[in-house]
């Protein structure tokens, strides 16, 4: 048991393990939070892009007959707006 406390006091000491290691450790941490950091924000962007293809006002598809009733109805809104 003595010579594995030994092992380790020589480590301490040794200053590519005392540096090195923790920053290796550091480097490798942090290419794997932007790997993931980056794959959350490409599904995100990806879900919005989905819901905003489904929006009802995208689906609906505006025929000149259905903008002239839109249009009628506008007006015929506006008038009323105006006599009360």
């Amino acid at each position: 048991m003595p010579l594995a406390i030994d092992r380790l006091r020589a480590l301490k000491k040794n200053k590519t393990f005392k540096y090195g290691l923790p920053m290796l450790v550091l480097a490798v941490a942090g290419s794997l939070a932007i790997r993931e950091l980056t794959q959350v924000r490409i599904d995100v962007k990806k879900y919005h892009t989905q819901m905003s293809s489904n929006h009802p006002s995208t689906l609906l598809q505006v025929t000149p007959e259905l903008a002239a009733q839109l249009d009628w109805l506008i007006q015929l809104c506006k008038k009323n707006i105006k006599r009360r």
